[in-house]
């Protein structure tokens, strides 16, 4: 029995996106990769990735997207030996949907003959249940399972929206940003499928084939929709598979009680930050910072500051305050839910609250830097660029600073 077990392997795939896709992100997706921008003192795609080590026998994890190898290759390599779990990177020649992806690369993802195949958004920010998930995907029985939740019925017709057997917990419809409400439960983008997927995007790229060839053979203009002139190896994951294949029996749901977020933008990705430090206290403690003021700074709530950071002791930080690497930071410096990145120096009594400081910036002697904190907000946050410098006494408030700027 234990060798079936032991046979069984899983293999994990994260669709990472490309450079094109971070445009919200921006002035912080100038210089690095969106899934590499730091929340909690982690990449954001570590995250997602730290979760897939808590699966029963995981064979390997593939990131898969449009970014140059050379951006992730020192950080693929640093998180195999972190995690003693192979990790590759995949890069998409063209853009084949985020079904297509997966089809694309079919072979790699089979090496190991899995059993199961993990698919995980890279942007999505939550507390990712997935051994859970894969004993429920077990129990049901059918080809896929999506982790869900619940939002406000105000919000749900911004994401794939579905409804499901409250009893078996089947998937029995599946929308895309509907325009009337249809429930309130919508996909977490995080999936577990069997290798059976493979065979349902192949179906609808053959489907997709013929009726382009019935097109190009028929006198008569058979159809003029949109679909019809979509490649055949662009498949997406939520119109063409998920729609269709909703109430067959083939694919359920498993609903998550816990937090959820898409990181679109800066301030959703502050929000995470301090969710992961908080989700910390529960899973890695040793990760955050502790202090009284007397030996090191006070610390109050949920912190995390990078061994090689150099914190004053009469700085206050804290709560959800996230210090990257070589920060210096300044006597009777003030810190609250706010994002340090790597190089910064913030001298005496500077104020940083609900912002990112960008690398390389530096806030002069009692400065301010902060805003209202509504994460939704275009300007909830204030968000300063890589090497921006506030000189002493500037307020900075509700505002975005592009790279390499003075204020004074």
């Amino acid at each position: 029995m234990e060798k079936s077990g032991e046979m069984e392997k899983v293999v994990a795939v994260i669709m990472v996106g490309g450079p094109t896709k971070g445009t919200r992100f921006r002035p912080l997706s100038f210089n690095t990769p969106k899934p590499l921008f730091p929340l909690a003192g982690q990449p954001m795609v570590h995250h997602p990735m730290s979760a897939c080590k808590r699966i029963p026998n995981l064979a390997q994890i593939f990131l898969i997207g449009f970014y140059d190898e050379k951006e992730f290759a020192l950080y693929v390599s640093s998180i195999s030996n972190e995690l003693k779990v192979p990790v590759r990177y995949l890069k998409e020649d063209k853009p084949h949907g985020s079904a297509g992806g997966l089809y694309h690369f079919r072979n790699l993802i089979m090496e190991d003959s899995p059993s199961h195949i993990f698919l995980l958004n890279c942007d999505v920010c939550c507390n990712f249940p997935l051994p859970d998930m894969l004993e429920a995907h077990k129990r049901y029985g059918g080809m896929g399972t999506m982790l869900v939740v619940k939002v406000s019925a105000e919000s749900a017709n911004q994401f794939g929206t579905l409804v499901s057997d409250p009893v078996t917990n089947e998937l029995l419809h599946y929308t895309e940003k509907p325009e009337t409400f249809v429930s309130d439960l919508i996909n977490c983008g995080v999936y577990i499928f069997t290798p059976d997927i493979f065979s349902a995007i192949e179906d609808v790229s053959n489907d997709r084939e013929d009726r382009a060839n019935l097109r190009r053979f028929s006198s008569l203009d058979i159809s003029r929709s949109t679909r019809t002139n979509i490649p055949s190896d662009f498949v997406r994951l939520d119109q063409d598979i998920l729609s269709p294949l909703a109430g067959n029996k083939q694919l359920y749901t498993y609903e998550t009680m816990d937090y959820w977020e898409q990181i679109k933008t800066p301030g959703i990705s502050l929000k995470c930050s301090g969710l992961y430090l908080a989700q910390f206290r529960l899973t890695s403690p040793h990760l955050l910072a502790s202090g009284d003021g007397t030996r090191s700074a006070t610390v109050i709530g949920d912190v995390y500051v990078h061994p090689s950071a150099k914190v004053h002791p009469t700085a206050k930080i804290g709560p959800s305050v996230s210090i990257s690497a070589n920060v210096r930071v300044g006597p009777g410096v003030r810190l609250r839910s706010c994002i340090i990145l790597d190089d910064v120096e913030l001298e005496e009594n500077a104020v940083v609250i609900n912002s990112i400081v960008g690398w390389k910036s530096s806030l002069g002697r009692w400065s301010r830097v902060q805003a209202d904190g509504d994460y939704n907000a275009k300007l909830g946050i204030t968000i300063l660029g890589e090497s921006v410098v506030v000189e002493q006494e500037v307020v900075v408030i509700n505002s975005i600073v592009l790279p390499n700027k003075t204020l004074n």
